[in-house]
């Protein structure tokens, strides 16, 4: 049971909840420790809450993942897991993700409970939207970012939010698109949502997505309240990775019907790994290396 759990709880996509430490690197607290400390703690909460929802989504969604090729194998569609026991899970992790974070500041818990809530909305209703699906997506992003704020008691830049959403939207046009193209019509039965997207509809959205990241990123670099705030001009110099970034992720959703799983694309495909890599590298050493 321990196990069909933690499969349940999809520790594959954490990987997602790395954004809350984009604070403590952006803020120049990487060197503290005891933020380190307290948002690698914000982090682990962040998990637990995370992986209620996805326990939560999946004993909703148990009848339609029965018909998906993959999602038919996970332990609550398959019948490992028992609903009852499921929920059962859900509720203690919830539990004790909510009461961990009010423990490391009442703000960060409230946005956690924030995020909580806005999932479980986004399971119930909220995924049958159209437009406003993705866009919860990326809000709950944004959240995770902004809770990594309170943690160390920063201001998150609004240039980073802005850059965190749009990622975010682009990600999540693109997987629907996957979706819709990789389930061929049987797709609209297991997520209604799909019949009301086009492959056209998706390509013009993630073409809107793609640039608006591209170009919020690159003003974020140059704006004269980042260069103040970090006193260096040279954080433009790592535009490229995030160019090429978006561009490889694009070739494997175009060229290789990639994009479904973008959790596993960030830690299989070696360029883009390696990209990502050479970005925080970069990043860290503008930041906290005077020239």
């Amino acid at each position: 049971m321990v196990g069909a759990v933690l499969l349940s709880m999809r520790p594959k996509q954490w990987i997602k909840n790395l954004l809350v430490l984009a604070a403590l690197i952006f803020s120049k607290h990487l060197l503290d420790a005891a933020d380190v400390l307290r948002s690698i703690a914000a982090l682990a909460v962040f998990c637990l809450l995370s992986g209620a929802v996805y326990i939560i989504n999946d004993i909703a969604d148990r009848e339609n993942d029965r018909r998906h090729p993959r999602k038919k194998d996970r332990p609550i569609a398959s019948g490992r897991l028992s609903p009852a026991r499921a929920g059962g899970a859900a509720a203690v992790l919830a539990g004790v993700g909510l009461v961990a974070g009010w423990l490391i500041d009442w703000r960060f818990a409230l946005v956690g409970f924030g995020y909580f809530v806005l999932q479980l909305a986004y399971t119930w209703r909220l995924k049958r939207v159209v437009v406003l699906d993705v866009m919860v997506v990326a809000v709950g992003f944004a959240l995770r970012a902004i809770s990594g704020t309170f943690v160390i008691d920063v201001v998150i830049s609004p240039w980073l939010l802005v850059c965190t959403i749009l990622l975010a939207l682009f990600l999540a046009v693109a997987k629907r698109r996957h979706e819709l193209m990789f389930l061929e019509g049987g797709g609209i039965s297991h997520r209604s949502v799909l019949g009301k997207y086009s492959e056209r509809l998706l390509d013009q959205m993630t073409a809107v997505a793609t640039s608006a990241t591209v170009i919020a990123y690159c003003l974020y670099t140059i704006a004269p309240e980042t260069v103040a705030k970090f006193c260096t001009p040279y954080l433009i110099l790592t535009f490229p990775f995030v160019l090429f970034g978006i561009y490889r992720y694009l070739y494997l959703v175009y060229r290789r019907d990639e994009g479904g799983e973008p959790e596993k694309i960030f830690i299989s495909d070696g360029p883009l790994l390696i990209d990502m890599l050479l970005w925080l590298a970069a990043v860290v050493v503008i930041l906290y290396v005077r020239f």
